[in-house]
């Protein structure tokens, strides 16, 4: 028994972190709009970590509502800025490509209001790098002009990451 009581609380411990639910997450530090996070006790990384990350969108979001997918950036700005990895040291790009192309348009190039377009703003404001794939534009006959403020076009999403793995980010792929 003696041996069981301290692993029965440890389990205990770990299911109550485990299922903390919804009331955990709270607004980020960089991004409070966007991208709510659960603190994680000792995930403290500190000022020395350095992060690039690229993630690649082709999924769009419903048409009312932010792309869940876009939002993930800001997650993780917020996530790693509250464990102590300081706003300078985290590169963030998002190559955009297929149907999600539409998640980066205007409200006059969409012919709807851009539930994203508060999310993209902020992000771009916190350096992050948001680029429409070429190709996709041509595509969907997308133009420079019909981007939302800031959002820039590459050749193809693939030289896109080619470029960003040649400068030392990690792919995150959905």
């Amino acid at each position: 028994m003696k041996i069981l009581l301290p692993a029965l609380v440890s389990v205990a411990a770990m299911i109550s972190q485990v299922w903390a639910g919804e009331e955990a997450f709270h607004p980020g530090g960089l991004i409070p709009d966007f991208g709510r996070v659960a603190p994680i006790a000792d995930a403290r990384l500190g000022p020395q970590t350095e992060m690039k990350i690229a993630y690649d969108i082709a999924e769009a979001g419903s048409e009312d509502a932010i792309n869940r997918r876009i939002e993930t950036a800001a997650r993780f700005l917020n996530m790693h800025f509250d464990a102590g990895v300081p706003a300078e040291n985290m590169k963030v790009a998002i190559v955009v490509h297929g149907k999600a192309s539409s998640d980066l348009l205007t409200a006059g190039a969409r012919g709807a209001t851009n539930p994203n377009e508060a999310l993209i703003a902020a992000l771009i404001e916190q350096g992050v790098t948001i680029e429409l794939c070429g190709q996709s534009a041509a595509y969907y006959d997308i133009a420079a002009e019909d981007l939302l403020p800031g959002v820039t076009m590459a050749l193809s999403a693939m030289t896109a990451h080619v470029l960003l793995q040649q400068q030392g980010y990690a792919l995150n792929p959905f």
